[in-house]
This record gives structure tokens, C-alpha cells and sequence, in this order.
């Protein structure tokens, strides 16, 4: 199988690399890296796949997309590691709700989301990188609520790296918070943003379209903008679909998201020959893409607060890498789409690209009432306790069932994407059951935080990161002295 090299989907941008877009994040045109070309997989390739530990799977799958060199030699060792901590040994299990429902349980790892399952093996990653290279790095992220618990996690005490998370102050549950700002490491630096979480990945962004402040701090990221996040996720979409008769029997994806970049992943497994019948979006009330895969406008609106605050979202930064395969790699047309976009906050695509997208995806929105009774009913038939973004996966999934958007005898798999005990206040309100944190997060609320609370405002926010950076730089040279 070819060596993937990567493009930028707004085409001015150099062509690079597995390792230079690991460490690079966001392209130097403020594009997205995608692949050149899709890895291209045959039945028996996936066949292969069945019955083999995740690890081993993620090692398989992985591999082109790395290419060749010391950390492709490394990669086995990697991928063994990152998920030898997680929970339950099957790293992703699958539960049958239904006869053709099932849910994939993706919050087994250390920050029990489903953003451990990339982030774990991303930490690894930069670290090999960097350790042979002799650099250092500055990680600017935003978070929705997830991404930056799990970030931290993966790149606390690592001597090579600056991790820095931005998230909307007040608009991620206390679980959320306390799990990023009660980390004690020297190296993590959490900020709470007066502001939306568009306003951080915004801020975020416009750190990266800085040439200066990127070259001086060495900017890289964890955000689903990094390539290798997406590249990771595809494994258990992989995994869930051989463990269901794949590559043989077709399956139905139904997943919860607000930025595009877990059902991105999805995509990009059936572009490599995974056999993915549907990709269907859940949306909260923050429903741009329900909307769009309804209208065929991209449109912005006011950031409303839900129960499922990780998709509180109005810009889906990841839907930039499939609009580049929609509009045919028309980088140009592309970059004047998004100008467009940025400017009005309202675009449209034309029928043929809309009937196309619709041949594949779909979408349904869930307001906070129904994702509720979905966690009430899901627990009185079943027994499984979920979390709110776990229950707009089943609340959409059942209603593909009842609208027959799947085809019949498809297996229908939805997404969970977070362990309940993250949101207990909305999954005792639904189910009368207080979910409790594993052991290891049991004092989560007795921890001391470190957090600093900035303005809206990038001039601020960008000199409290370079000034921090600064002064720990400073201090490490004088201890080595």
C-alpha cells in the first residue's frame, strides 16, 4: 500500500509528510491537511482485520497514513501503549441496544470521553517526533468540554511540549472543568474564554494564521483540525464494522457531533473501502448541520447552552475536509466558499453537490426534552445508563430506524461518546440514577484548580500565551545552566 503524503484543502500550502503535518496542525494557509490520495483497502484486507486485538487493528489501518521512517518503525509500540491503560480490554465495545441497534462505547479510556482514543496515541506521537528532532512545541487547543481534559491527559509532564486549552467559561459541566484545571503539571496551562467555544476556536485560528507568534512559539495542535486526530478515530470505526460481519455486511453510523470531525473519521474509513452504508449527524439545538444536510445552506447562529455542551457549536471547523471532496479538490473554490462563509456567515452549495451529500449522509436534530426521555427510556429497557451526547446518538439512530433512511438488515451503530458520571446532574434528572466517577477520579472534586480567565479578545489571550511560554522557556534554560 502507497505512502499517504497530504495537501491543504485551501491549496497554497506545501505538500508534506505524515511527521511534518503532526507537528505543523493547521496548514500554513489556513487550510486543513487531508490525504493526497485515500489508502485504498480490499475485502481481504478488512477481512484480515477480524477477531485481532484494537491495538494490533489501529497498527494495521494506521499505517499508510504514517508512511515509512523511525516513527512508522515505532508505531506497533505506540498504539500498544496508548491503549494498554484503557478500561475495558476490548478498548471500544460494542452493546446491543436492539435487534439493529448498537452503541459503541468510546469513553473507556483515562478522561472517560471518546477524544482519549486519538489523543492518547497523538501524545505518543509528538512525543517520538519530537524526542528525535530535539524540539519543542506550544499546543494551542479549544475545547467544546472533552477535547481538553483528554489533550491534557495525553501531553501532561512532557518535557518537549506547552500545552494550552482554551474553553467558554461557565459552558462545560463541572465534571469537564475540574478534569482539565486540577491537573497539577507545570506544563498545562488552562484558559477560560469569556465567550463561546466558536470564540476559542476562533482565537485558536487566528493564533495559527499569526506567522510571527507561530514561528516564535512553534504552534501546533490537538484539536480535530490535526490530521492524526481524524487518522486515529478511523480504527473503531473499522473495528465496530468487521466485529458486525464487515466487510461482507454493510453498516449504518450514527453519530452525535457538533465541529465534523468524529463522523469525518467515519468518512474517511469508507473512503479507504470500509463498507458504510449511512453517516448520519446528531445535532443538539446548535443544529447547522442538520440544517444544512436539510437545505444545502451552511448558515451561523447564536450559541445556545444545552444539556450536551460538547456539541455547543455553530462552526464545524472539520466540515472544511469534506466540502474540499464535495466541491471535487477545488482548493480554489473552496478557499472563495469559505471567504464567503467567514464573512456572511451564510453559504450554499448547489443540488448536484447536496444530492451527493445526501446519497451518504443524514442528520436529526434533538432537543434537550427528548434527549432526556431518550436516557430515561434507554435505561428503563436496557438497564445502560447515558450521557446526553451518547443519547442524541440513539434518540437519531432510532429515528433512522423508524424513518427507514437504513436499509433493512443494516446494522445500525451509534456513538457514545462520554461516560455518564461527566454529566450527573442531567442523568439523574432523566433517570433518577446518580452515576459515580471510577476510582481513580473519586477526590475529582476535592482537587485544587489552576485556571486563568481572559477576555475575549486575541491580543490579550495571544501575549498571556507568549509570556507564559517566555518565562517557562527562561526558567528551563537557567535550570539546565
Amino acid at each position: 500500500m502507497r505512502t499517504v503524503q497530504y495537501v491543504s484543502t485551501r491549496g497554497q500550502a506545501p505538500e508534506l509528510g505524515f511527521e511534518d503535518v503532526l507537528l505543523a496542525g493547521l496548514a500554513g494557509d489556513g487550510g486543513l491537511y487531508v490525504p493526497a490520495q485515500w489508502p485504498q483497502r480490499v475485502t481481504a484486507d478488512w477481512r484480515a482485520l477480524r477477531g485481532r486485538p484494537y491495538a494490533a487493528v489501529a497498527a494495521d489501518l494506521l499505517a499508510p497514513f504514517v508512511g515509512t521512517g523511525p516513527l512508522a518503525q515505532a508505531l506497533p509500540r505506540l498504539v500498544g501503549d496508548a491503549y494498554d491503560g484503557f478500561g475495558h480490554p476490548a478498548v471500544t465495545p460494542l452493546v446491543q441496544l436492539d435487534h439493529r441497534l448498537w452503541l459503541l462505547e468510546l469513553f473507556h479510556g483515562p478522561t472517560l470521553a471518546f477524544k482519549d482514543v486519538a489523543l492518547q496515541l497523538l501524545g505518543r506521537l509528538f512525543d517520538d517526533a519530537l524526542g528525535r528532532r530535539g524540539e519543542r512545541i506550544t499546543i494551542v487547543g479549544a475545547t467544546s468540554g472533552d477535547t481538553g481534559s483528554a489533550a491534557i491527559e495525553a501531553c501532561r509532564d512532557r518535557d518537549a511540549i506547552e500545552i494550552f486549552i482554551l474553553f467558554p467559561k461557565g459552558r462545560t459541566s463541572e465534571v469537564q472543568r475540574r478534569q482539565m484545571t486540577t491537573v497539577p503539571s507545570a506544563n498545562v496551562h488552562c484558559i477560560a474564554v469569556e465567550g463561546t467555544f466558536d470564540d476559542c476556536q476562533d482565537l485558536v485560528k487566528a493564533m495559527f494564521a499569526d506567522a510571527a507568534l507561530r514561528r516564535a512559539l512553534s504552534l501546533s495542535a490537538v484539536n480535530s483540525i490535526n490530521w492524526a486526530r481524524i487518522m486515529a478515530q478511523t480504527v473503531y470505526y473499522a473495528a465496530a464494522a468487521v466485529a458486525l460481519g464487515g466487510p461482507e455486511q454493510p453498516v449504518a453510523f450514527v453519530v452525535p457531533t457538533g465541529n465534523f470531525g468524529n463522523i469525518y473519521a467515519g468518512y474517511a474509513a469508507r473512503c479507504m473501502g470500509l463498507p458504510v452504508e449511512r453517516l448520519i449527524v446528531g445535532t443538539n439545538r446548535n443544529d447547522i448541520l442538520a440544517r444544512f444536510f436539510a437545505s444545502g445552506t451552511l448558515a451561523t447562529a447564536g450559541v445556545e447552552p444545552t444539556l450536551s455542551p460538547s456539541m455547543d457549536i455553530q462552526i464545524s471547523s472539520n466540515f472544511e475536509r469534506y466540502l474540499f471532496d464535495l466541491f471535487g479538490r477545488d482548493a480554489g473554490r473552496l478557499a472563495d466558499f469559505m471567504q464567503v462563509f467567514r464573512r456572511d456567515g451564510r453559504m450554499e452549495v448547489g443540488p448536484d453537490q447536496m444530492a451527493q451529500a445526501r446519497a451518504l449522509f443524514g442528520a436529526h436534530r434533538v432537543d434537550d426534552e427528548t434527549t432526556l426521555a431518550t436516557m430515561a427510556r434507554v435505561h428503563a429497557r436496557t438497564g445502560q445508563v447515558i450521557d446526553p451526547h451518547t443519547a442524541i446518538g440513539v434518540a437519531t439512530a432510532e429515528a433512522a430506524l423508524d424513518d427507514g433512511s437504513v436499509s433493512p438488515d443494516v446494522p445500525v451503530i451509534a456513538l457514545g461518546c462520554a461516560h455518564p458520571a461527566k454529566f450527573p446532574e442531567a442523568v439523574a434528572k432523566a433517570t433518577g440514577v446518580r452515576p459515580t466517577l471510577p476510582t481513580r477520579l473519586a477526590d475529582l472534586y476535592d482537587r485544587s484548580e489552576r485556571v486563568t480567565t481572559l477576555a475575549n479578545d486575541y491580543g490579550v489571550v495571544s501575549r498571556f500565551v507568549h509570556h507564559t511560554v517566555h518565562d517557562r522557556r527562561g526558567a528551563a534554560a537557567r535550570d539546565s545552566a
